[in-house]
């Protein structure tokens, strides 16, 4: 197997459920990903290890999910200079808006990609991960066109079905 290039980090197993939607769009394009569990605060100098060596080992793009306070994409992009996305998990009482502020809300200079709340929000990620790895790899470029493709004849087939 190749080496990861992404990687995939949550603040508990119990966000797994919501990160396998990344985990599925990096497998079907075939980038090869690594997935822990790694907590901004119950284990801070685990996940500031896992950051700082992200690079070295060869991971070119971390994304992070996170519910409730979701600090982890944040103290990540703290601790490295790889594109870091964030997902906010839905795992509040909040129903996931604690988790959307706390991954967008970065001071100037600490970037995070923020995407939407839950699955379609690590869906988004997996696809952004693959776009930022296709900057160098045309051949990547090419599947995800062809991805864009096949969505747009896919609503297309159902606007007709519709018409009838």
């Amino acid at each position: 197997m190749s080496k990861p290039l992404v990687g995939i980090l949550m603040g508990s197993d119990s966000d797994l459920p919501v990160m396998e939607e990344a985990a599925k769009v990096l497998k079907e394009f075939g980038i090869p990903y690594e997935m822990t569990v790694s907590s901004a605060h119950r284990t801070p100098k685990r996940t500031s290890e896992y950051a700082r060596g992200a690079e070295e080992r060869g991971i070119r793009v971390i994304i992070a999910g996170a519910g409730s306070a979701a600090h982890l994409a944040g103290f990540i992009a703290a601790e490295t200079t790889l594109p870091v996305i964030g997902v906010p998990i839905d795992s509040s009482p909040l129903k996931g808006l604690d988790s959307l502020l706390s991954t967008v809300q970065m001071p100037g200079g600490v970037p995070v990609a923020s995407m939407a709340i839950g699955k379609a929000g690590a869906k988004n990620a997996g696809l952004f991960a693959a776009q930022i790895l296709a900057v160098s790899n045309p051949k990547l470029g090419a599947l995800l066109k062809g991805h864009r493709e096949e969505m747009a004849r896919q609503v297309e087939a159902k606007a007709e079905k519709l018409k009838a």
